[in-house]
């Protein structure tokens, strides 16, 4: 999987990171959360790097800290891992990317 760098919110020494991949998809590296490897925890502000007219395919749960809860499959590929720079105490997930037309919510693909 290749990866394209989107943005980071670097804060309190973490660095969660979005990224774009070749599958149509968004990969998302985050601070891990507690007993749930399949689930990371990214500032609200990394959002603002989406790819215009897109959004998570994700639920997203509001952590009332400014940060947002999302969950989707661990990243494992070793490509991906290779192109990224993740510290021990954060990991990667891939969520879908869904098209959206602003006028009527998500576009027919």
């Amino acid at each position: 999987m290749r990866l394209v760098f989107l943005g980071e919110d670097t804060v309190n020494g973490g660095s969660p990171t979005l990224f774009a991949t070749d599958r149509d998809t968004y990969v998302v590296q985050g601070w891990k959360v507690p007993g749930d490897a399949d689930s990371v925890e990214i500032p609200d502000r990394l959002l603002a790097h989406l790819e215009p007219g897109t959004r998570l395919g994700a639920a997203l749960l509001d952590t009332g800290r400014h940060a947002y809860r999302l969950c989707g499959p661990r990243v494992e590929d070793a490509d991906a891992l290779a192109q990224m720079d993740i510290p021990g105490h954060e990991t990667a997930v891939e969520a879908d990317k869904i098209r959206t037309d602003e006028a009527n919510g998500p576009a027919d693909r």
